[in-house]
Parts: structure tokens; C-alpha cells; sequence
């Protein structure tokens, strides 16, 4: 329970960038105040033993990391450890009868070559990767020491790289590049999936989101590399929260916050303890809810027609062992980084059709990643062999859920185990356990589930279409929210979660940013 009628700072939204925010802001000396509508904090940042019967704590939503700097970690005092994949991607396919695939190791090596050739039949795909990702990690290396202070002009950005990058992956459709820079469907599949996660587009888009998103995916700290968080994503929010409550911020859990009324000195938040309506004011209200969502807590006319929509399917497994693959490589290898189903690139293109025309796909593309590998810790007291097992489908936006949910939810989730099915030697649900009840332990979450546990308007993981992590040119930036990214048509509400111009993923980022904002004001 709050001990203050009012704060320095009030934060809407217990999720990990709420937490980020308060903890700089408290380290800071102002008063914090953090509201949660749920009973925890964290957001989609959660692990939670998913099946009953089982110790294991799975990361239920989000569930690598990648954006999270190294510099917050370092400024928090934050006790986390992220550890890297020994596999980067395996992708598998089926050439002229012959069950094969792709292998790329997280530090690419002779391995990796050799995968190249024996699919594509000579070093030519090879060459032409290894010198597209050395061009985008230039464009990474120009973008990263940049997330943690003022936005920067396009100009600057540019300026730092080569005018062919910047017009392979700022100013043309990705689509446009890859099919200009490799000839492989499954090359060519490979590159294009970091575009798509999370994000509903053509390939082809004009208004580059799936550009923007593949950017974001490849820049965190410099190197792009997702890693996973030891103990479950929950971890990182447990050293958020310690670090916030160290610090002297308040958080209220169970506090559904009602409405904002932003003043001349600052604002008012109306918000139910589920018992009562309860009131307090705030010289700064950061907003760690989606824009969206902001808009009705403002009193805003309610718009139906600008609401995000979320394009994915999650789908969690608990295994009593690995399956082995019909290409014969070792499942240890094979699913320690990012396994590629369906995701060749002339798939991608039908299923964004289909979808776009109100159907669902066939196959669903989708990866799968199995997080015990590298972090058996969330595994708990298990028989030897268990493992986790998370798949994330694409091109399953909400509207094809809407009239009947649960009908599709089943058939979405029949396509995305036929998918994984068509690589292993026997079903994957032979391999799946069984909870207390006797039911497998396999957990489908749709975009509608998003938005009914997490408040993600549409089921939208980024809260909305995400910007580039730089301003135009022309943009005014006169005050400290418009340099930092933040701002909203108030001048004592700012945004602090994934829809501020440099959120999305768990990264941490909005809420360092939103915070500089506040103590560059006072």
C-alpha cells in the first residue's frame, strides 16, 4: 500500500521498464510511486510454472534478451546473468527428397561454411551473408552507444555508414535487399524472419516496419546476439524490482489505475484497489502502458480503428526428452539456438498473403527455442531429459482469431506442430510430458490472451509499430522529452514503456530514457 498521497514521479505499469524508470528516478532522490494493475509486477517479463505437477519455471511470455544494455545492468547494480546460445539458428529443410538444413553457429566457423555449401552447392550464399551482416553490424555498431542518450539526427547515423547500408536496410523495402543480395529461399527466409517477429507486414512493405523492426533485432549492445536470462525472464525482473525497492521506490500491486488528469503542475491519477477508489498526484506521470491504452486513461475519444494489432502465436511444451531430427543432426545442436520452421522465404511471402487476406496460414512459419540448454536451472527437480520448448508463429494476426477464438487457437496450434512434426522422426507430442491431471503440457497463448493478461491493446508485443531509434532531421526537439523520445501531448505525462520511440522488447531502454527526461526537467 502507497505511504504518500503524492510522488515526485508516479509510474502507471509495473512492467520491466515501469521498474527501470523508478529504480534511476529513486537512486535519484525523487519520491516514486509504481502502480500495478496485476497482483506481480513484470509485465510479459515473467516465469511462472506453467503446468501442474512440474517445478519448472517457464519464461510464459517474453523470453530472450537482447536490447537490455550493458550499462543499465552496470548502473542498477543489477544481479542477472545472460548467457549466450551455442547455436545461433538451424533451420531444416526437405531438397529433392533429402531431409537437410542450415546450421549457423553463434561464432560462425568452418561449420557453418560447410552448411552453406552443402545446401546451396558452393561458398557464394556465404559470402554474400557474411558481408551483409558485417554491413549491418556497422549500422548496430553507429546505432548502439546512441539508445542511452538524446535522440540522434538521421544525418548523424548516416553519416556512419556506408551509402549502401543505408539504403539496404534504411531506405528500400527489406524485401527489395534480400532478394537483391541472395538467390536461396532458405538464406533468403533466414534473414528475412527478424523482421517479422512481432511485427505484421509484407516483406514489402513501403512504410519499412518491417525494416525497423529487423534493426532493432540486430543492434542490442553492438552485437545483435539474444541471449538467454539464467532462472527465466523473471530473474530480470526480480533484480529490477529489488533494485527499484532498494532504491526507495513504493510499488502497489492489484492498483487498477482509472484515469490521468494531467494539470498545470503536474497530474492527478484516479486508480481501485479493488476495494476502494483511491487518489494521489504526481509532478510526473510515466506511462509504462501502451499509447493506446494512455489515450483512454487520458479521457481521449476511444478509436477503435487505431488500435495495434498483435501478429503471434506462443506456443509453451514441457518435454520428457528432446526429438530427434529427420536430418540427423544432433537435437542438442539442433534446438540450443533458434530452430526455423516454414520459414524459407517464398513461405513467408504466401503465409503474409493469406493472412492479409483473412486466412490463416499454411504452414504457420514459426521458431522454436529450447531455453534449458543453455539455462537447465529452470528446470527444477526434474527426470533426467526434460525440457522446455517455446514456439512463436508469425503471420497470425488477431483478426483471424476475433469470431471464433478457441476453434482457430486449436487449428493455429495443429498447423504449428505439423510444421515441427515434418523435420522429427516421431511426433513431437510423443516427446511432450504430462501434467498432474494427465493433460500434455503444451500451452497456446493468441494475441487476445495478450491483451487480456498483459493489457497489450490487440495483443501487440511492441504496443504498437515501432520507429526508427533516431529523429528526422526536421523533428523540434526543444524540450527534454522530445530529445529523449518520450513525449505525449502532456507536458506531466510521459511514455515509459515499449511505445516510447525507442521501446520494444525487453530492453529497459524507455524507461532509462523516460527517466533522463524527468531529471534533465527539474
Amino acid at each position: 500500500m502507497t505511504t504518500r498521497s503524492a510522488y515526485d514521479v508516479a509510474i502507471v505499469g509495473g512492467g520491466h521498464n515501469g521498474l527501470t524508470a523508478a529504480a534511476y528516478l529513486a537512486r535519484a532522490g525523487l519520491s516514486v510511486g509504481v502502480l500495478e494493475r496485476l497482483g506481480h509486477v513484470g509485465g510479459a517479463a515473467i516465469s511462472a510454472e506453467a503446468f501442474s505437477g512440474h517445478p519448472t519455471r517457464l519464461s510464459r511470455y517474453s523470453y530472450l534478451v537482447s536490447l537490455l544494455p550493458d550499462q543499465v545492468v552496470q548502473d542498477l547494480g543489477l544481479d542477472i546473468s545472460l548467457v549466450s546460445r551455442r547455436t545461433a539458428s538451424y533451420t531444416p529443410v526437405v531438397r529433392d527428397g533429402r531431409a537437410t538444413g542450415l546450421l549457423v553457429e553463434r561464432v560462425e566457423g568452418e561449420a557453418t561454411r560447410e552448411s552453406f555449401r552443402a545446401l546451396t552447392g558452393s561458398d557464394t550464399e556465404y559470402e554474400a551473408w557474411r558481408t551483409f551482416y558485417t554491413d549491418v553490424a556497422h549500422l548496430g555498431w553507429a546505432v548502439a552507444p546512441t539508445l542511452l542518450q538524446p535522440l540522434p539526427r538521421a544525418s548523424a547515423i548516416r553519416s556512419q555508414v556506408s551509402p549502401t547500408t543505408w539504403n539496404d536496410v534504411v531506405a528500400s523495402p527489406l524485401g527489395e535487399t534480400i532478394e537483391r543480395r541472395f538467390a536461396d529461399d532458405t538464406v533468403r527466409g533466414v534473414v528475412a524472419t527478424d523482421a517479422l517477429i512481432g511485427t505484421f507486414a509484407s516483406l514489402h512493405d513501403p512504410s519499412l516496419i518491417q525494416n525497423r523492426c529487423f534493426l532493432y533485432h540486430l543492434i542490442g549492445n553492438g552485437t545483435g546476439e539474444w541471449r538467454v536470462p539464467v532462472g527465466g525472464m523473471g530473474a530480470v525482473t526480480e533484480a529490477l524490482t529489488k533494485a527499484a525497492l532498494d532504491a526507495g521506490a513504493e510499488i502497489v500491486t492489484g492498483a487498477g489505475v482509472r484515469w490521468i488528469r494531467p494539470g498545470a503542475d503536474g497530474a492527478e491519477i484516479t486508480w481501485h484497489d479493488g476495494r476502494s477508489e483511491r487518489g494521489l498526484t504526481a509532478g510526473t506521470v510515466l506511462a509504462n502502458v501502451a499509447p493506446w491504452v494512455l489515450g483512454l486513461l487520458l479521457g481521449e475519444p476511444h478509436d477503435e480503428s487505431t488500435k495495434p494489432e498483435g501478429a503471434q502465436l506462443k506456443v509453451n511444451f514441457l518435454l520428457d526428452r528432446l526429438p530427434q531430427l529427420k536430418s540427423g543432426l544432433d537435437p542438442e545442436v539442433a534446438f540450443a539456438g533458434t530452430l526455423h520452421l516454414g520459414e524459407g522465404y517464398g513461405e513467408l511471402l504466401s503465409a503474409y498473403g493469406a493472412a492479409a487476406a483473412g486466412q490463416l496460414p499454411d504452414p504457420i512459419p514459426g521458431e522454436v527455442y529450447c531455453h534449458s540448454l543453455t539455462d537447465p536451472s529452470i528446470l527444477g527437480d526434474v527426470p533426467p531429459g526434460t525440457h522446455t520448448l517455446t514456439y512463436f508463429g508469425l503471420h497470425t494476426p488477431a483478426s483471424l482469431f476475433a469470431e471464433d477464438p478457441e476453434a482457430t487457437r486449436a487449428e493455429a496450434l495443429r498447423r504449428a506442430i505439423a510444421s515441427l512434426d515434418e523435420h522429427l522422426v516421431e511426433p513431437i507430442e510423443s516427446c511432450v510430458a504430462r501434467d498432474a491431471d494427465g493433460n500434455l503440457c503444451i500451452e497456446a497463448k493468441i494475441p487476445q490472451d495478450i491483451e487480456r493478461d498483459l493489457a497489450m491493446p490487440g495483443g501487440h508485443i511492441f504496443h504498437g509499430d515501432l520507429e526508427w531509434p533516431w529523429t528526422s532531421d526536421r523533428t523540434r526537439l526543444s524540450t527534454p522529452a522530445e530529445r529523449w523520445g518520450v513525449q505525449t501531448s502532456h507536458e506531466s505525462v510521459l511514455l515509459c514503456g515499449s511505445g516510447a520511440r525507442r521501446g520494444g522488447a525487453v530492453s529497459g531502454i524507455a524507461g532509462h530514457n523516460a527517466a533522463q527526461a524527468v531529471l534533465e526537467s527539474r
